[in-house]
């Protein structure tokens, strides 16, 4: 079922834009933002991403011109506040979203989340890793998985998700990959596919794409990543990852 929701959401479907150089730069600005603002309030972690998977979508359909830095970080607020409205029991008022350098009015806020509603066409209810960790942490482990593996897996997530444009990897193939380096950081892609093949509902996946969102993993490389470590957190227990129908 997860699979089937995640093709209808278009991920790789003419959605994927190489960023210029000012908009990596700002994407990252706005990435370490939403990451400190989510420890602030408490958010979690699907909230981070789903943000940066608005962020993303919507710079994939429109541009911003390079000198308008401020649309920018316009744009992380209200991403961030659209998913956590999507994710989130409690959700702070928009005054409460605090930059350092600038704030925006509420008014200016909802006016850019409408921006981004009609932009996504209001598809916001969109898949992401977390869905899929239950699912690929149980098939992967023959025995009991490691006591770090969730933590593990989560910190890679978020160290391809510093990086790349989400719109360049379905989230299955993302959370299949951090998951499979948290267990080996040495498959070879002969041994990468014997494993996915393994799995029932797998044939979704391309394990070229898989394959190489492995390695892209594997280089970053948390500490590289210089996100901050995963500790046991409430939105990650075995509960919110509970079995899910795939």
């Amino acid at each position: 079922m997860l699979f089937e929701r995640e093709i209808c959401s278009r991920f790789k479907r003419n959605e994927s834009l190489v960023f210029g150089n000012w908009v990596q730069c700002a994407r990252l600005e706005a990435f370490t933002w939403i990451l400190k603002t989510r420890a602030a309030f408490g958010f979690r972690f699907q909230t981070v991403y789903l943000s940066m998977t608005y962020f993303d979508r919507f710079l994939s359909r429109r541009s911003i011109d390079s000198e308008k830095l401020w649309a920018i970080r316009l744009l992380s607020v209200a991403c961030l506040s659209l998913a956590a409205k999507m994710e989130e029991l409690k959700v702070p008022m928009l005054s409460e979203f605090f930059l350092e350098d600038c704030n925006f009015e509420s008014k200016f806020i909802q006016r850019m989340e409408l921006l981004v509603l009609n932009t996504l066409e209001w598809r916001m209810c969109l898949i992401t890793p977390f869905a899929f960790l239950h699912f690929f942490i149980t098939k992967l482990c023959k025995e009991s998985p490691p006591s770090n593996i969730l933590s593990r897996t989560v910190e890679l997530i978020f160290a391809i998700a510093r990086e790349v444009n989400l719109m360049d990897h379905r989230p299955s193939v993302i959370a299949a990959a951090a998951t499979l380096l948290a267990l080996d950081d040495r498959l070879s892609r002969k041994a990468l596919e014997l494993k996915m093949n393994s799995i029932s509902h797998c044939r979704f996946l391309e394990i070229d794409d898989l394959f190489s969102c492995y390695n892209i993993m594997r280089r970053l490389g948390v500490e590289k990543s210089k996100i901050p470590k995963v500790v046991n957190s409430p939105d990650l227990s075995p509960t919110q990852l509970g079995p899910i129908d795939v």
